[in-house]
């Protein structure tokens, strides 16, 4: 009997450990054709990746970090955005400026990526330099022909070579494009530039535009037109570049501002320097000597939202009234002169009777402070109107209202009931800024015997189409003069300049409430006095220069007289004879050639405003090929950008490997300072729930992924934004996203193996107690 239940029991064992072979060797098998199916399905996408796998492209849920997100041409994927900190260097030499700017472009990104960057300059810079840095090496940009740079930039992108472009969309818009910058890699390109420092009365300041405002580009306008009795249609673009002017812009609701630069100045006035003030930053001003200071932002680095204005006086008497700087280059002798007429008495006594067109500008882009700045300007401004002026008001936006139907006395009730109308003025809409100045210098009448017509703009000057305003001014402006007043963190400075230079006016730029009083008080100094006029430079003793402006503009009580020269030959000798009329007083200056002083970059200066004086001539040029053939040969001798012209870097090797894809990204810019993101693009929608990915339209790709502030990374010389993107509110993205399918892999690879250890476990349990109850059973026997 006892046997009997042993060689049953000894049969269940050997039962229970056959199973759990079996069970082992199911649980490999299983284990080995997973593995199997996970090969075969990597090769599978390694052969056809999906866009994940290809130029770094993402889902947003796969982000375990912060990132700035961009949508892709892959629907519901999406590319990180490369990441950029300026370094800046300002050396002022008397009246000449030099800047070199150095952009660090980061690529966050998996993936190769070419990165497009949208900045602003000074309107008056000579780009002359272009370098880009691999490693330890510097490649130095050349000038080319506007379209021959593209295509050799095209194709060194092509061929996988890091590549830099950098193009003039405006005088003061820059764009600057790098190619294949690969997988955590940092490209560092530089760019400098000469420009002038400019006065008005005792001071003297310059001005470092640090951010693109976003500009308001009115629709192509569709004619319809009769071609041999068939209808076709005609389309005029007013800004027919307007994809190169319009980055993406953060909202900074949600965003962390990004793209830190720092700034340093070696200032050297060439006279006793007292006064050194900065309008909107804080700044530690280090005194060197007498004639030399050194200047650095307090806070190290400060993210690009609005421009830098520095400004600096002379000590008490010692401001010099004139100068004269000379620069040989090869066989041409370049001229550099300012001087400022004395005020006379006769100026002061003799008063002038006004007619005022006020035109402001309460577009959504000026909501915030800039709208109360121009408000307190213009209201400033009719107040000090006289009873025998006339004036009227004209405010735009995408409508415009013409205040008083004709020119009325500026009676005090009229003037209430004119700031009254002003001080109601609130900012929305869009941009529509010709019809406005339409009114003002064609539906006013006309000019009364002995008036003088002045149009005063007050506006951002944030529009694409700054053209079509020029050429109503030189077409329409008459007797008038206009006279702008830039508002803002970041004005337009090329429209404000040009609009004044083209109405025989002048400008002036407003970027905080406590700055409308004395700015305002320059200008009513300015509009209530007559205007040097009829000015003009001649030689004596020496051969004729190339002058420019040509012609000479008309200047302002406090403003120099700014030209520069082009003379053949390396030492030319005589006299350089400046004429004009203050009032009906003649004025007069001579100075000699020969006790010039020595200075550098004046030919860059005298190429660049030459340029200008060709683009200012272009409705005299019957051939527009004509007009740019001439603005080439400057530039390229000069070796500047320009409209026609381009900088280009390309290295030798390529750093690219065949079959890695490119993606095209911009770099997002701030928002200027001060601006309402709602008012300018519209409040985004109210979401009610998560949209699937696959809904990201084509009209998405074309926008920024609205984004979310994470936390701000160091960056070589300063600090960058971490950002976590949701784009246009269509995807909701998790704070705790992870590298899920690695982890799924794992698991299962985890659990096969448990599966494996376990069913083996069972296998020898039953092997191991088979073997002691047997010893158990013979030794009880």
């Amino acid at each position: 009997m006892f046997l009997d239940d042993e060689i049953a029991e000894s049969r269940t064992r050997q039962n229970e450990a056959r199973w759990g072979m079996v069970l082992a060797l199911a649980a490999l098998a299983a284990c080995i054709v997973m593995i199997l199916g996970l090969m075969t399905q990597a090769a599978a996408q390694t052969a056809n990746p999906r866009p994940e796998q290809m130029a770094g492209y993402v889902r947003p849920n796969d982000m375990g970090t912060g990132a700035l997100l961009f949508p892709s041409k892959e629907p519901g994927y999406f590319v990180e955005a490369p990441r950029l900190a300026t370094d800046v260097q300002i050396d002022v030499n008397g009246p000449i400026m030099r800047t070199r700017v150095t952009q660090r472009f980061q690529n966050p990104s998996k993936g190769w990526v070419e990165g497009t960057y949208v900045f602003p300059l000074p309107d008056d810079s000579a780009v002359d330099t272009l370098k880009m840095q691999i490693g330890d090496r510097f490649i130095e940009g050349q000038i080319k022909p506007r379209q021959a740079a593209k295509e050799i930039y095209e194709q060194a992108k092509a061929e996988g070579k890091k590549a830099a472009l950098l193009e003039q969309q405006r005088p003061n818009l820059f764009t600057n494009q790098v190619a294949n910058i690969g997988p955590g890699e940092t490209v560092v390109v530089q760019i400098e530039y000469q420009s002038g420092v400019r006065q008005s009365n005792d001071a003297f300041t310059f001005r470092f535009p640090m951010v693109v405002a976003p500009r308001y580009n009115p629709q192509p306008v569709v004619q319809t037109v009769d071609l041999d009795s068939r209808t076709g249609y005609a389309v005029s673009d007013p800004v027919p570049n307007r994809e190169k002017i319009d980055p993406p812009v953060l909202d900074p609701r949600e965003n962390a501002r990004i793209n830190p630069v720092t700034l340093t100045i070696n200032l050297k006035a060439g006279f006793p320097i007292g006064e050194v003030t900065s309008a909107y930053h804080e700044i530690e001003t280090s005194t060197l000597d007498q004639l030399t200071r050194r200047i650095t932002l307090k806070v190290g680095s400060v993210p690009a939202d609005k421009d830098f204005e520095l400004s600096w006086k002379a000590i008490e008497g010692k401001s010099p009234y004139a100068g004269l700087f000379r620069e040989t280059v090869g066989d041409k002798t370049y001229l550099l002169s300012f001087v400022t007429p004395p005020v006379t008495a006769t100026e002061t006594d003799k008063p002038l009777r006004r007619e005022v067109v006020f035109v402001i500008d309460n577009s959504g882009s000026m909501a915030g402070p800039s709208m109360e700045q121009a408000k307190e300007s213009l209201a400033l401004a009719i107040s000090r109107l006289k009873p025998e002026d006339r004036f009227n008001v004209i405010r735009f936006d995408d409508t415009m209202t013409v205040h008083f139907p004709d020119l009325v006395e500026a009676t005090p009730d009229k003037r209430e009931d004119a700031i009254a109308f002003v001080r109601d003025l609130t900012a929305d809409g869009g941009t529509e800024m010709l019809p406005a100045l339409e009114a003002a210098l064609r539906t006013q009448g006309p000019v009364a015997s002995g008036a003088l017509r002045q149009v005063v703009f007050l506006t951002d000057g944030a529009i694409g189409n700054e053209g079509q305003l020029f050429q109503e001014i030189q077409n329409n402006r008459g007797d008038a003069r206009v006279f702008t007043v830039g508002i803002g963190s970041a004005p337009n400075s090329h429209f404000m300049t040009k609009a004044a230079e083209y109405g025989r006016g002048t400008f002036t730029l407003i970027g905080s409430e406590s700055q409308v009083a004395a700015r305002m008080g320059e200008l009513f100094t300015k509009l209530e006095s007559p205007a040097m006029t009829d000015i003009s430079a001649t030689f004596e003793g020496a051969a004729s220069g190339d002058i420019t402006p040509n012609p000479m503009p008309d200047l302002y009580r406090g403003e120099p007289v700014v030209l520069t020269v082009e003379l053949d030959g390396a030492t030319p000798e005589g006299k350089l004879r400046i004429v004009g009329k203050a009032g009906d007083q003649p004025w007069r200056v001579e100075m000699d050639i020969a006790k010039s002083a020595t200075g550098e970059g004046i030919a860059k200066l005298w190429a660049r405003r030459k340029i200008d004086d060709l683009e200012a001539s272009a409705s005299a040029i019957a051939d527009p090929a004509t007009l740019d053939r001439q603005i080439e040969t400057v530039a390229l001798t000069h070796h500047l950008v320009s409209r026609v012209t381009s900088l280009v870097a390309v290295d030798a090797t390529p750093s690219r490997p065949a079959g890695e894809n490119l993606t095209e990204t911009n770099v997002p810019l701030n928002l200027p300072a001060g601006w309402d993101f709602g008012k300018v693009f519209g409040e985004k929608p109210e979401t009610t729930g998560a949209v699937d990915e696959r809904e990201a339209s084509a009209e998405s790709q074309t926008k920024l992924a609205m984004v979310t502030a994470d936390r701000m990374l160091a960056a070589p010389t300063a600090r960058a934004a971490g950002l976590i993107a949701e784009a246009n509110n269509e995807v909701n993205l998790p704070q705790t996203a992870t590298e899920a399918d690695k982890q799924i892999l794992i698991g299962l690879m985890l659990l096969a193996f448990a599966l494996v250890a376990g069913s083996t476990f069972i296998f020898w349990r039953g092997q191991i107690a088979a073997l002691v109850t047997s010893g158990v059973r013979r030794h009880g026997r």
